[in-house]
């Protein structure tokens, strides 16, 4: 069993080139695997790896970067590795929002925690935001929400200047972190009724019971599990090799799917060429499976 740890910290972090160099070793010795983002403007990151030795990256990590405790975390486990390798990342900011920021303490407090979500949102007056991308609204979102239809979160201020300052907001993302750039980016802006779901949505599915929730569908995660259910159980999806989009039991049953190849939402777009590279590099998969080998491309490795 794997434990997987996802955490976000907004802190002056000096030094990027020296700390990424630092924290590469430390996952490295640990054989901890995922990914890392550190900027000016803080740290970002979900990593797995055994129970002790994720406990011992994160002291280590925040000795290394000079602070007590995350903004916030999340923690799940799985059956298997879901990263390949470990990467460590310097990015102008760990949220690309053409807004940089240090010290995220001087707004105020909007964090709603999972037991008082569900009354917030029920509420007619409140406008429900997804702040992640349109394809991890389609496989799971909270029943009445809207999606800005955003790729590149850089887009989401546009759609954010819509909105009616007076009114009140409620935003989700899976972990937290965009919502927390974005909401101060709203009471910069003078909006006073903006609202997040404290740790994201997964520690939504963590807390509350499947019977009394409002959540449709799965949640969409960044790594190989690629979707959880409630109780932060592994979900149905799997993800397009072609598009690397995540893919239903129902785009399975499509004409255009073809296993480590295409899906619906990228059979027309692909060139023969790049099917062609595709199919063998699937062929090399399952040529490997027979011998009992794992291959880098397999969900389980």
């Amino acid at each position: 069993m794997f434990e997987v740890f996802g955490f976000y910290k907004f802190v002056k972090i000096p030094y990027l080139k020296k700390n990424k160099k630092l924290i590469s070793e430390i996952l490295t010795k640990k054989n901890i695997r995922g990914t890392v983002i550190i900027s000016k403007e803080g740290v970002n990151g979900t990593i797995s790896g055994k129970g002790l030795d994720i406990k011992t990256t994160i002291d280590i990590l925040k000795k290394v970067l000079k602070f007590k405790d995350f903004n916030s975390t999340n923690k799940t486990k799985s059956l298997f590795q879901p990263f390949h390798k470990p990467k460590v990342k310097i990015k102008s900011e760990v949220v690309p929002m053409n807004l940089k920021l240090h010290k995220m303490i001087q707004k105020k407090d909007s964090h709603v925690e999972p037991n008082k979500w569900n009354k917030l949102i029920k509420d007619k007056e409140t406008i429900v935001i997804d702040a992640r991308k349109p394809f991890e609204y389609d496989v799971g979102t909270f029943k009445g929400s809207v999606n800005p239809c955003v790729d590149n979160f850089r887009d989401f201020p546009k759609y954010l200047k819509k909105l009616k300052k007076n009114q009140p907001i409620a935003m989700f993302c899976t972990g937290g972190i965009r919502c927390e750039k974005a909401s101060v980016y709203l009471e910069k802006k003078g909006f006073t009724n903006v609202y997040q779901l404290k740790g994201g949505i997964l520690n939504y599915l963590k807390k509350t019971d499947q019977r009394k929730s409002l959540w449709q569908g799965e949640c969409f995660v960044f790594d190989n599990r690629v979707s959880l259910k409630h109780g932060l159980k592994l979900g149905s999806y799997s993800i397009c090799s072609g598009c690397r989009k995540p893919i239903s039991s129902k785009n399975k049953n499509s004409k255009k799917y073809e296993e480590g190849v295409s899906c619906p939402n990228c059979h027309d777009n692909l060139t023969d060429q790049q099917k062609t590279r595709f199919r063998m590099r699937q062929k090399q998969i399952n040529l490997a499976k027979k011998v009992g080998k794992r291959h880098i491309f397999q969900k389980e490795y």
